[in-house]
């Protein structure tokens, strides 16, 4: 896999770079600031883009707003975005950037060696991680809203459809069948109103009403 990092510090981007090579991917060039970011990336198109949030000049969301202005460029972009705290806005602004291929996650996770390398190949396959996190805060703050009709199972396969888990991978997780978890799943998308559509992500705009409750 190819992918472009940016992180305005030179220990930081070298650790990703090692960690990612010794896992067998290509590393096409790294980035400093948010600005360069979007010219590496529409240049080079990588299978991938890590990328951390906060880099010059102002320290906030420059990663953030590059991985908007890029997607807004190019819709297909698998980007990862890595934050030292959570904040529930940023993951919310980036899954509405695009439809999948889509991460965030707190630095600490790097460190999760197997669980960065699972989480970062996923997104680059299409599909969406939350950190665990950033789950748990936005269950713990959110007020009544029709996610308060789900089972407790409908709940637990939503937090981890949010963590970027397939079905299978929710199944061995939960110790419960394929099955199992389809009727989990078409019964929460039932009662979150998410109706089959083929112009609706329906895994997307569930994990996008757990942010945004």
């Amino acid at each position: 896999m190819r992918i472009l990092i940016a992180d305005d510090s030179a220990l930081l981007r070298e650790g990703l770079r090692l960690l990612l090579e010794d896992a067998g991917h290509e590393v096409v060039d790294a980035a400093a600031t948010g600005t360069e970011l979007v010219v590496r990336a529409l240049e080079l198109r990588p299978d991938l883009v890590v990328s951390d949030i906060r880099m010059p000049p102002s320290h906030t969301d420059e990663g953030l707003r590059a991985a908007k202005e890029i997607r807004a460029r190019w819709p297909e972009a698998s980007i990862v975005l890595l934050s030292q705290y959570v904040v529930v806005s940023y993951a919310t602004e980036l899954v509405e950037s695009g439809e999948q291929a889509t991460g965030y996650l707190l630095k600490d996770r790097v460190f999760d060696i197997r669980s960065f390398l699972e989480s970062i190949e996923r997104v680059a396959d299409g599909g969406v991680a939350i950190d665990p996190d950033v789950v748990g805060q936005v269950l713990a703050s959110r007020r009544r809203t029709p996610l308060d009709d789900l089972t407790p199972r409908e709940r637990e396969v939503l937090e981890l459809m949010g963590e970027g888990l397939t079905n299978a991978a929710i199944a061995q997780r939960l110790f419960i069948s394929g099955g199992a978890v389809e009727k989990h799943t078409q019964r929460l998308f039932a009662k979150l109103g998410l109706s089959e559509d083929a112009s609706v992500h329906r895994r997307v705009t569930a994990v996008l009403t757990l942010l945004g409750s």
